[in-house]
Order: C-alpha cells, then sequence, then structure tokens
C-alpha cells in the first residue's frame, strides 16, 4: 500500500510532516519543530506516532522531539554526525544506511552545508524524499557550518534522484526564493510560471510542497549551476560550477 503524507504548518513557516504507512499503522514524524502542530494532526487523523526522523540538529527542527517521545514512546532516529546535539536519539544513521517506518523503507544521503551532518531520507519506492534545509522549493539553505563546494555536492546529490521524486522540505519559502531566483533567471519560461503556480497557492492558503526534482531542475537556480547559460547571465561564463554557486549563494545571502 502507498505511503500516506499528513502535511500543516509549525511555528511561523515551518513544515510538519508526517508520513504514514497504512499496512502497518506505523507513523514518522519528519523532524518536529514544535509538538502541538504534530499532536494535533495526529489527532486528526488517528495516526499513532512511531517514529520521528531528524534530518539535523537546528532548534526549529528538534524542538518538539523530547515532548513527543515522553508521550508516545516513539523512536528517534538522527544523523550521526549530529546526535550529540539532538535529544533523546535512539538510533544514528549515515550514508548508505536504511530506515524503515512499518514497511516503508529509506535510504539515508548524508547532504552536508546547511550543516555539517545534515541528511535526507529517501523512500525510493514510495518516490518521496525529506530533505530538510538542503533544498528547497526554487532554493536551497543557508551554507552555516559545511561549505559552499559541499552544498553544491548535495544539490548535485538530490538533482539525481529520479525526476518524479516529489520532495518535501523543512519551510514555505517558495514566493522569497522565486523572487531571488528571477533576478538570477530572469527570461526562464518555467520560473516565470512558477511564480504564477506558487502566489495562487499562497492565496488559497495551501502549501507549495510537495515539489518535484523534475521541477525543481528546470526551476531552481541553484540546480542549475552548471548551466551555460546561468553563468553567463551572472556574468560568470566557462567559470566552473562550484563558484558560479557560490557566487548566487552569496547573493542570495545579501538578498
Amino acid at each position: 500500500m502507498p505511503a500516506q503524507i499528513r502535511l500543516f504548518m509549525c511555528r511561523s513557516d515551518n513544515f510538519g510532516v508526517l508520513l504514514h504507512d497504512p499496512q502497518t499503522g506505523a507513523t514518522a514524524a519528519i523532524d518536529a519543530p514544535e509538538a502541538a502542530p504534530i499532536e494535533k494532526a495526529l489527532a486528526e487523523t488517528g495516526w499513532k506516532l512511531t517514529d520521528i526522523l531528524v534530518t539535523h540538529h537546528h532548534a526549529d527542527h528538534t524542538d518538539g522531539i523530547e515532548a513527543l517521545k515522553a508521550k508516545y514512546k516513539c523512536r528517534v532516529v538522527a544523523p550521526a554526525g549530529e546526535a550529540a546535539k539532538i535529544p533523546a536519539v535512539d538510533q544514528t544513521v549515515r550514508e548508505g544506511d536504511t530506515v524503515k517506518v512499518g514497511s516503508l523503507a529509506a535510504n539515508v544521503l548524508e547532504t552536508p552545508g546547511h550543516t555539517l551532518g545534515h541528511i535526507a531520507y529517501w523512500f525510493h519506492a514510495d518516490k518521496l524524499a525529506f530533505v530538510g534545509d538542503t533544498l528547497f522549493s526554487i532554493g536551497c539553505g543557508r551554507v552555516i557550518e559545511g561549505t559552499p563546494a559541499q552544498m553544491w555536492q548535495s544539490m548535485q546529490k538530490l538533482r539525481a534522484l529520479p525526476d518524479d521524486t516529489e520532495l518535501y522540505c523543512g519551510h514555505e519559502y517558495t514566493l522569497a526564493n522565486i523572487k531571488f531566483a528571477r533576478t538570477i533567471e530572469p527570461d526562464n519560461p518555467v520560473l516565470a510560471a512558477r511564480e504564477v503556480e506558487a502566489k495562487k497557492q499562497i492565496e488559497e492558503g495551501t502549501p507549495t510542497v510537495p515539489t518535484t526534482v523534475g521541477d525543481e531542475k528546470l526551476a531552481n537556480c541553484f540546480l542549475r549551476a552548471d548551466r551555460p547559460e546561468v553563468a553567463a547571465g551572472i556574468g560568470m561564463a566557462g567559470q566552473p560550477a562550484v563558484e558560479v554557486f557560490t557566487e548566487i549563494r552569496a547573493r542570495k545571502n545579501k538578498f
């Protein structure tokens, strides 16, 4: 049976996500920005929380862990490189490990850059990837602990997933990301169409995610740093993709 998803808002702009396996009844929260909205979503669905899958250590992704674990006795899975900074961890995982939520299986992908130990969970059979703050809809995370080169490598790793993979990220940043992306690729027709769509979604009160790998490859300038037209558009024709990516990220930091 296919995985079921419940998406909702936490804090001011964090996405909360529940992943449910109807075959076994297992349910995972992807990160735990705060407990109350997750508990509300569980009550509305009737699902029982069995797992929390943590992408990275930042407080806006972990603040709800202890309260949820105390209430539901759920398992907390976290990146090995950051486990010391995350509360109540039961299991640590690294690149190449498999995590199961009931009968649903995810490959762990290490995606450093935003933080050094950041990971993503790719449920390949279900065509789902939970990418935390590494990749956003039309954006990418700020490079805080890692280097731009590491983040570019992480971008390429996520870009290599199948085009029909649905991407769930950590924050509702799409419109702001589009505003910036249009300064990099003002003539990208796919990006222009995405802006119209995203504005409509926001006006209707619906989330702008999930997006897909295929859609992001056409419109997300951070995934397109090795495209000649992107490099040329910012005056870096012929420059290495990592340097183009670094420049785009630096511009976003100041935008």
